[in-house]
């Protein structure tokens, strides 16, 4: 589904590189949190996989596709979720669903009944006609997430998703992830709510320092870690107390 192999990525003005040989293999129908301190490398492994940024070093492909080479089929695969709600605020709800319908070549009668169906669930419906510009930072995210799941994509990739959401929408986004899942799809989201990745995650990767310290369930994590709580072993790993591991298993000192 997802594959990412010895990545690479440098800024220019960084002596660290903000990932360091990265490898990671996402399997279908799992949902696969993505755990790390402020400026680990989260954010920067999902805006490379979605062809936002360019890398120096490896390979990323989505269904087979590579990002680099094969940009336009990868992207047909899956949704994105940005941390930040950079969407058209001019549009209406209803313009922006069906511009993200068009570009993927939703029909008018399939994009019409996921959005009805999105739509009541987030408590949406009555705002699909306003102006995004109106909308609140919650709602924003809620007709983001809704965009990125009017073509059932593959791969469903969310970058902070629970941020401006409330009890209820956060419920329902969990839902919409296990649901989506059960049909054969993958979720790969990273998150900072560590209580989120524990209930929902099939398997949790840490990144730190641009590179992947510890993957596995949280079940093997934990069992690797002498049963500590899944925070006491994030902390313990940003704090650079535990050595890296192979991809595959969690292991400690």
């Amino acid at each position: 589904m997802l594959k990412i192999e010895h990545l690479t990525k440098s800024y220019a003005k960084s002596s660290v590189k903000a990932l360091d040989d990265l490898n990671l293999e996402l399997k279908e129908g799992e949902i696969f949190g993505f755990l790390g301190p402020n400026g680990a490398g989260k954010t920067t492994t999902i805006k490379i996989l979605t062809g936002v940024l360019p890398f120096e070093d490896g390979k990323v492909s989505v269904c087979g596709h590579d990002i680099k080479s094969d940009s336009i089929a990868a992207k047909k695969n899956f949704g994105f979720v940005p941390d930040t709600h950079i969407i058209y605020d001019k549009l209406t709800g209803r313009e922006y669903v069906d511009f993200m319908a068009d570009i993927y070549g939703v029909d008018v009668e399939t994009r019409k009944s996921r959005a009805e169906k999105l739509l009541r669930r987030f408590e949406l419906t009555d705002a699909f006609d306003a102006a995004i510009k109106t909308y609140s930072h919650g709602m924003k995210q809620k007709i983001s997430i809704i965009g990125a799941l009017i073509h059932n994509p593959k791969l469903w990739v969310l970058d902070e998703p629970m941020t401006g959401l409330d009890p209820n929408s956060s419920f329902v986004l969990k839902e919409l992830m296990r649901e989506h899942c059960a049909e054969g799809n993958t979720v790969f989201f990273s998150t900072h709510v560590l209580e989120v990745a524990e209930k929902i995650c099939d398997r949790i990767g840490i990144i730190v320092k641009g590179k992947l310290v510890m993957i596995g369930s949280v079940e093997e994590i934990k069992h690797a870690s002498h049963d500590k709580s899944l925070e006491e072993i994030f902390l313990s790993v940003a704090g650079n107390e535990f050595d890296s591991v192979p991809l595959g298993g969690a292991t400690s000192k």
